[in-house]
């Protein structure tokens, strides 16, 4: 039929992924955290693919039953797809689970527990400009820069930037700055009413907003490992 034209090709990308950094192999008290995390934002973490990093209990002797994790993030809608930093029987494990392992493309962090990170280098950067209102369901993504945004973000919508976001108008869905794990980051918006804001994998939901800068113009940034909201 086409016999010259291909079916598939295999691409490098640059893929915005959440990854569980283990502190410890305690199932109960990972259990225990997970869920005052995930009900804080549960629309947030909700069919997102997800890494497991084992680099700080790789040479802990209470190995972790990383069958029962992978049932326990399932069970609160997230999806296990690789593992890194484990042991070799670590590593097995995972492989019989069905999970990728993932090498080292840059210094590992051990930063929050859970939070969004870029798993390859980035391009220069750029700035990515959007000039039509983001709906409810659609997803803006610039991982090369400064994600700008001339309109409107509506409640469901969700915007990511490598670095700063700035939002010319209401900011009502969720806005993901310095999703590569970038302190520095930060967020602009003319009228603050977030479902929620996270730079560098910290976050803050709706409810946790101050009620005097609900509807101003703000900025939000990082400092002492804590979302600041200054107005502007």
């Amino acid at each position: 039929m086409y016999p010259h034209k291909p079916a598939l090709e295999f691409k490098g990308n640059l893929l915005t992924l959440m990854v569980l950094h283990l502190l410890e192999s305690d199932n109960d008290k990972i259990a225990e955290q997970l869920a005052k995390k995930i009900s804080k934002a549960p629309g947030f973490f909700q069919d997102a693919p997800i890494v497991i990093d084992l680099h700080a209990i790789q040479d802990d002797e209470s190995d972790i039953d990383l069958s029962e994790l992978v049932k326990l993030l399932r069970t609160y809608g997230l999806i296990p797809v690789a593992v890194r930093g484990g042991n070799p029987q670590q590593d097995e494990t995972a492989l019989n689970l069905n999970l990728g392992i993932l090498t080292e493309t840059k210094s590992v962090r051990h930063r929050r527990y859970l939070e969004p990170e870029t798993v390859a280098t980035s391009s220069p950067s750029i700035c990515k400009i959007v000039t039509q209102p983001i709906r409810s369901g659609q997803q803006v993504v610039s991982l090369q820069g400064d994600l700008v945004v001339l309109s409107t973000i509506s409640h469901g919508a969700e915007i990511l930037a490598h670095r700063h976001i700035h939002v010319y108008g209401a900011l009502r869905g969720r806005a993901l700055a310095g999703v590569n794990g970038d302190n520095e980051a930060r967020i602009f918006c003319q009228q603050l009413d977030a479902e929620l804001l996270s730079i560098a994998g910290r976050y803050l939901v709706n409810e946790d907003l101050p009620e005097n800068l609900r509807s101003q113009s703000v900025q939000i940034y990082l400092e002492d490992d804590s979302l600041k909201i200054d107005p502007l």
